[in-house]
């Protein structure tokens, strides 16, 4: 895919409604220009914008332009009634606004979900979006409307990152639909002081949905490339901390590979899907495991 859309994710581009869309449409538009080229997507998967029409088929389906191409009868397959809900629940604590060659986490979280979010529509599925910390729940249940789109694009926007993750417990069930297909995106940087995180999102796993842990992390904080001393700030307690860098990094790096290790371990177990991305990473790589995911529920 084309990396040309990296010229737009500055923040002042991002925190539009227009913005925002335009940048989820080039990224999207861009990587599925190639999918159509190569109907493999990745490994064990095929993605097709279109299907032979079949007796029965609504003929209000027909996409009239293939026809006049072809003079053959094609169903729209993005406009086939799915019964899917894709749903995000982004972790809004402040941790999120770490920031990397002027991009926060929270900034790249915001082109992701509207990336994600601009595809899923266009396979005619219902987007909802939800947004917590300990001040404050954004919630937009799922819709199929395009003109919802837009809505769930102002509430991104309007995502106002504060204090920590919440310490009491969520019910779950408000975020969920047991009933339902669902695929569900837990989008955090796993900063969590009890496993408060890792609680919730086993919460989220019902027999029927796919639930998935996209973990942002930035290359700075995987590698630690940090030189001499540096002082660190919790961007949720505030507290302070110098740090000589070359005595601290080999503990840091044991430590951070023991969390990460545990983390897909329990979520391994628990049948959630883990993913990692870094703030620099293309975001087709996130596209193909949409779609991978999506195919396991159709």
């Amino acid at each position: 895919m084309k990396q040309d859309y990296n010229d737009l994710l500055k923040p002042e581009i991002i925190k539009t409604v227009s913005g925002l869309a335009l940048i989820a449409r080039v990224i999207v538009d861009g990587y599925l220009s190639g999918v159509n080229h190569s109907r493999r997507v990745g490994p064990g998967m095929e993605f097709s914008q279109f299907r032979s029409y079949q007796p029965g088929d609504d003929l209000r389906l027909f996409d009239w332009k293939m026809l006049a191409r072809s003079g053959r009868y094609y169903i729209k397959q993005s406009e086939i009634e799915t019964n899917i809900a894709v749903k995000f629940i982004l972790d809004s604590s402040n941790s999120m606004l770490h920031e990397e060659n002027g991009l926060s986490k929270m900034d790249f979280v915001r082109v992701l979900v509207a990336s994600m979010a601009y595809l899923s529509q266009s396979q005619g599925d219902a987007v909802g979006l939800f947004a917590l910390n300990d001040q404050k729940i954004h919630s937009i249940y799922p819709k199929v409307q395009k003109q919802h789109f837009n809505r769930l694009l102002h509430e991104l926007i309007q995502i106002d990152n504060q204090g920590k993750w919440p310490e009491n417990e969520i019910e779950s069930r408000k975020l969920h639909d047991r009933n339902h297909k669902e695929l569900i995106f837990f989008i955090t940087d796993m900063y969590e002081n009890d496993n408060e995180l890792t609680r919730f999102v086993k919460k989220l796993k019902t027999l029927k949905n796919e639930v998935v842990v996209l973990h942002i992390m930035g290359t700075q904080e995987l590698e630690f490339k940090y030189k001499g001393n540096v002082t660190f700030e919790d961007l949720e307690t505030g507290i302070k901390l110098k740090v000589n860098t070359s005595e601290a990094k080999k503990l840091y790096l044991q430590s951070l590979d023991h969390m990460i290790k545990t983390t897909k371990d329990f979520l391994l177990v628990n049948n959630i899907g883990y993913h990692q991305f870094k703030l620099d990473e293309p975001l087709r790589e996130v596209l193909q495991l949409f779609l991978k995911k999506r195919n396991n529920l159709v």
